[in-house]
């Protein structure tokens, strides 16, 4: 499907219904990427440009794991690659790593962790709590899926969690309910202490889990997931007002303290770029903020 193969896929597999996990040789990628960082892929000379946050990395094999659910066309084409074609372009990695990394030692080894993983966000949360254990430090996770064949990475999960926990919708595995339900049962009833929620998934749930841990005093970082286009804030489609502050996803995060997100006007302009007519109005409204540092490019 391609002519470059830099960006070859080593691995491919099916996780579940549309969701698939794939390993690709990005030597530089992997040499630099942390957990919470992501990637932009382009498929091949007429492909979309297409974020997804890391899922894993292997600096000796220099490899780098996506994941990603086959849901528009551009995700449905890369869903039909097969291990050894390659991708047109791999770049990364872009955006800020989690501040885990960045804690000092003494900080982590008196916090209490929990990671609540909605769905696809299941990858981006893996290599976080990897890290947590291969650094010496042990965390607690919630997965939350519709039923159990949308549970993803269970048994990788597992191996690196203290206690995993998961929950379906309907009620075919795991716990009944959704990720508040569980997390209201360990501290509510279970009596769990935590210092740190960091909750990444569809915007909603992350909104619903913020309100609740609002409620509960527990500080919360999401990873936030909106329209991301060239991944340097020129575009503006990943504008966020943090508590009284313009920030930018791919550069600033894309991850940020849950309690200062304006979930309602991100999911609102996550609506609006979707078309010609709504980014037009965010830009005329948004002026210099709509880019990066008033960047004055505008899309065609």
């Amino acid at each position: 499907m391609t002519e470059n193969h830099i960006y070859t896929i080593t691995k491919k597999v099916k996780l579940a219904d549309s969701i698939y996990l794939m390993d690709v040789k990005a030597p530089r990628v992997a040499a630099h990427c942390y957990p919470g960082q992501f990637i932009i892929l382009i498929a091949d000379e007429k492909g979309e440009r297409i974020p997804l946050t890391i899922c894993d990395y292997d600096r000796d094999e220099g490899t780098v794991t996506i994941v990603f659910q086959a849901l528009g066309s551009s995700t449905k084409l890369l869903a039909e690659y097969e291990v050894g074609e390659a991708f047109r372009d791999f770049t990364g990695p872009l955006g800020q790593r989690s501040e885990l990394i960045d804690m000092a030692r003494e900080e982590l080894e008196k916090m209490k962790v929990l990671f609540v993983a909605g769905g696809v966000g299941t990858a981006p949360v893996y290599p976080q709590i990897k890290w947590m254990k291969e650094m010496g430090y042990e965390a607690d996770c919630i997965i939350g899926a519709r039923s159990k064949d949308f549970v993803i990475l269970e048994d990788q999960m597992k191996e690196h969690a203290k206690n995993l926990y998961v929950t379906t919708d309907d009620g075919s595995y795991g716990m009944k309910g959704n990720v508040n339900d569980a997390i209201k049962y360990l501290v509510n009833d279970k009596k769990h202490h935590y210092d740190l929620i960091v909750a990444i998934g569809p915007m909603i749930m992350m909104k619903f889990v913020c309100i609740l841990t609002k409620e509960l005093g527990i500080k919360t970082i999401v990873s936030m997931n909106p329209i991301m286009v060239d991944g340097t804030g020129m575009c503006g489609a990943c504008r966020l007002t943090i508590g009284d502050e313009i920030k930018f996803a791919c550069v600033d995060g894309p991850e940020f303290d849950g309690h200062l997100v304006n979930f309602d006007e991100a999911m609102k302009r996550l609506s609006m770029y979707k078309t010609k007519e709504g980014k037009q109005k965010l830009r005329e409204k948004e002026g210099e903020t709509h880019h990066h540092q008033g960047c004055e490019c505008h899309d065609e």
